[in-house]
């Protein structure tokens, strides 16, 4: 055992009916570095069997492996848990994980492992045969803050290229500052999104930021370019764009896949809509004028 804080209750066991309590430490190093021990009696003849059981309580809620160590190790887990992360060595011969949990059964010979039954000193290294499962937490406010945050850049980025190109077909100068001033908007929300979000339920606060972000850069287009038309335009793709980040934050198991095909979606637009477009002859002063 790596980690003895996770030991609730005292370890007690049962060895062919005697009780035996473990202590802290172990005797040697040469197999394992951390864990318990408890001494227990064995007939040098060898003739006899022995029968043993022990009851493990743990705390934690990170990972739980095992090590084969048994000519047959074989193990079978369940659990409420609807989350779990099959890794290690070995993969489980069985497995069902449903939304009220998951049932994980493993078989593994000696025969599966790279160390064999008997050896003497620090030869082997038997934690590379371990395997077991990482408990995964599921999509929590801070996970979605997270995954919303990693989009930022990309959603920036869009939200100028958005601006770009309807000042390019469009034929209007936007001045950098505007650019600066739009672009702080953006950054303060995701700021607002993190704080906000530890005080109430993630996706009111991501509803309510994203629309008064909305309303607030509609509001400065409308200010500076009293286009009604332009302003329904930038508003139209940042609601886009702001649902698209949405849906993909609550998404856990197809959130990459979503997003790739997003993006891809995003750029075909862009890609369409830029086709007629004559880069070597930009000209948007004589209508900025």
């Amino acid at each position: 055992m790596d980690d003895l804080r996770e030991i609730e209750e005292q370890v007690d066991l049962t060895w062919n009916r005697e009780k035996i309590s473990f202590n802290p430490g172990v005797s040697s190093n040469d197999v394992v570095k951390s864990g318990i021990n408890g001494l227990v009696r064995l007939d040098p003849n060898g003739s006899t069997s022995y029968s043993f059981s022990l009851r493990l309580d743990l705390k934690g809620s990170q990972l739980l492996y095992f090590t084969p160590v048994g000519k047959v190790t074989n193990i079978r887990l369940a659990s409420e848990w609807p989350n779990p992360s099959f890794n290690g060595a070995f993969l489980p011969d069985e497995r069902e994980v449903t939304e009220k949990g998951f049932e994980a059964e493993w078989n593994v010979l000696h025969l599966n492992r790279n160390f064999p039954q008997i050896w003497t000193s620090d030869r082997h290294s038997i934690s590379d045969s371990s395997f077991g499962i990482d408990l995964l937490l599921p999509v929590d406010n801070y996970q979605k803050s997270y995954r919303s945050i990693r989009y930022a850049i990309l959603f920036i980025g869009f939200t100028f290229l958005a601006f770009f190109f309807v000042e390019v077909l469009n034929k209007i100068f936007i001045h950098p500052i505007q650019y600066i001033l739009v672009g702080m908007a953006l950054v303060i929300f995701y700021t607002l999104l993190l704080s906000i979000s530890e005080h109430l339920k993630f996706n009111l606060a991501f509803i309510v930021l994203a629309v008064s972000t909305l309303l607030l850069i509609a509001g400065y287009i409308r200010a500076i370019r009293r286009s009604p038309k332009l302003t329904m335009l930038i508003s139209g793709i940042l609601t886009v764009l702001y649902t698209f980040i949405f849906v993909i934050i609550q998404l856990q198991d197809y959130a990459l896949l979503i997003g790739s095909v997003g993006i891809f979606i995003i750029l075909g637009l862009v890609m369409y809509f830029s086709r007629k477009i004559d880069w070597y002859n930009l000209n948007l002063e004589s209508k900025a004028a």
